[in-house]
């Protein structure tokens, strides 16, 4: 009789230490909301733009890129917080799993970019071609060009003559949109005291050395500006790294804790 009263009681009451369970339950469930506030964000940019019917650039649409990581984030810490909850294994496992995984393929993809940095740039470049060549055709993908340019101070991937790969910019004497041979208004440089840049300032300018460019717009390219802002905020780039990477250990640190304290009373 005692003993099966005593079996009854270690069913009802839980060895495991409600410190990791609970504070790992809060970590999955933070990053389980921002996951579904990320696929809010994307679902509605996409929506804005229901009609947009440019397939190349499906890949690189913003909107999309932020549903894809909302619904991998929303998988991942689904599983966190409800195997922790449940203190149930399985899932527990899935989670661990999935985070050193994208854990590892986060690293794979630094160690691969820092020694094949030529192909890294290449593959950035074409990113960013057909960034441009669909400016006209995606708001979001213009509105993020027009952030990095004026962010970095640059304009095109290697230089301006770069925006002659977009149909509307296209510095060919066949092309007959009013904005041939220019560059967009965020590859302009502000006047002193100029609170409105001027958007004809890149009218023609594709037409001018870079001399003469130089005076009204920045003339190098994305590429350089984008390699001399690392090589100046390596402390900034180490501590966003870190700030990464410190979340996924943590949750594969406690995720696999809480499954050696669960088998341990099993």
């Amino acid at each position: 009789m005692d003993r099966q009263v005593s079996l009854s009681r270690t069913e009802m009451f839980s060895f495991v230490n409600p410190w990791i369970r609970y504070f790992l339950f809060f970590f999955s469930f933070l990053f389980w909301v921002f996951s579904l506030l990320i696929v809010a964000i994307g679902v509605y940019a996409k929506a804005q733009k229901a009609t947009d019917t440019v397939r190349d650039s499906f890949l690189i649409d913003p909107a999309v890129i932020l549903i894809v990581v909302g619904v991998v984030m929303f998988f991942i810490t689904f599983c966190g917080c409800i195997g922790a909850l449940r203190e149930n294994i399985r899932l527990l496992k899935i989670f661990s799993f999935s985070l050193t995984l994208v854990f590892l393929t986060q690293m794979a993809i630094a160690i691969l970019g820092f020694f094949y940095s030529e192909q890294t740039r290449d593959a950035l470049g074409e990113f960013v071609k057909k960034a441009i060549v669909h400016y006209r055709d995606d708001l979001d993908l213009q509105n993020l060009m027009d952030y990095i340019q004026k962010e970095f101070k640059c304009c095109g991937w290697n230089n301006y003559t770069d925006w002659s790969w977009n149909l509307y910019f296209n510095c060919s004497a066949s092309n007959p949109s009013n904005e041939r041979c220019s560059v967009p208004f965020s590859c302009c440089t502000p006047l002193p005291g100029e609170t409105v840049i001027n958007s004809m300032c890149g009218f023609g300018v594709q037409t001018q050395n870079h001399l003469n460019a130089t005076k009204s717009i920045y003339s190098v390219g994305c590429a350089d500006r984008a390699a001399i802002w690392i090589e100046s905020h390596l402390l900034l780039v180490g501590t966003l790294t870190l700030g990464l990477a410190l979340p996924q250990i943590a949750g594969i640190v406690l995720s696999q804790i809480l499954i050696s304290e669960i088998r341990s009373v099993m």
